[in-house]
């Protein structure tokens, strides 16, 4: 039982919020009960720290036995050791660290690869975690995140994709011209969501298609637009001013979802 929030391994793994230690490290904080969960059960040899509460542990019992069937060892610490670890104001009693696993670019879009979201200069963590989760829900490949796009591993992003980073390739620190060649390399047709595009509806994605989102707030830039094949709105029915970008990601990706499964 780890009890001193001034013990260097609390410290250690304190620091992974900050994205420098990220970087320098390779590793990420994974937070919370069902992210963990997806993490023991998809990535288990990623696993470098596990760390349960005693009420953690008594909540979610059946986690600490997968993890200890996949050689996973589980530690123990404090409530206020817990707290000290973790990026949100009250954890759930789980916490890990875990090695990143980012998929490089010429290697995200093998033949076959039907759907793929791009997102381009996207900040805000809980959308782009919530763009991951919306992708793999619609059976995305991959997920690729260009320019100066938030971190995946953000302790935020992870939260907001509920273990789905652990479900599909994610591409990151790449340019949008080189995702965009690799794209149109593999066969698939780079579509533009755009609010002043031709309206889904009357769009043809039974091909291989890979959606692009811009910035939450100004949207894609006219180079981003250029380099797509086309634009395409998400047309609005209501008196709404727009959707926010993870609403429209998902409209997006399961027209193309649907259209791949007639």
């Amino acid at each position: 039982m780890i009890e001193s929030t001034k013990n260097p391994a609390v410290k250690r793994v304190a620091r992974l919020k900050q994205r420098p230690e990220r970087e320098e490290t390779g590793l990420a904080l994974m937070e919370g009960p069902q992210v963990v969960r997806e993490l023991v059960a998809h990535a288990p040899g990623t696993v470098e720290e596990l760390y349960f509460t005693s009420d953690g542990f008594g909540r979610h019992p059946g986690l600490a036995e997968a993890a200890t069937a996949a050689g996973i060892d589980v530690e123990f610490v404090t409530d206020a050791v817990l707290a000290a670890m973790a990026d949100t104001r009250t954890p759930q009693g789980v916490l890990a660290v875990a090695h990143q696993t980012p998929t490089k670019l010429r290697e995200a879009l093998p033949e076959g690869t039907r759907l793929v979201a791009v997102l381009d200069e996207v900040r805000d963590p809980g959308n782009a975690g919530a763009v991951i989760r919306a992708a793999d829900a619609a059976g995305a490949d991959v997920v690729i995140l260009t320019g100066s796009s938030v971190d995946p591993y953000n302790p935020k992003v992870v939260r907001a994709t509920t273990g789905s980073l652990f479900h599909l390739s994610v591409v990151t620190g790449v340019t949008l011209e080189a995702a965009a060649a690799e794209i149109r390399g593999a066969g698939l047709a780079l579509l533009a969501a755009d609010m002043h595009g031709e309206p889904l509806p009357a769009t043809d994605l039974s091909g291989p298609t890979a959606w692009l989102f811009g910035n939450e707030a100004h949207g894609l830039s006219a180079t981003a637009k250029a380099l797509a094949d086309r634009s395409v709105a998400v047309p609005i029915y209501g008196a709404a001013e727009s959707l926010n970008l993870a609403a429209a990601a998902a409209v997006c990706l399961y027209a193309s979802a649907f259209a791949h499964r007639p």
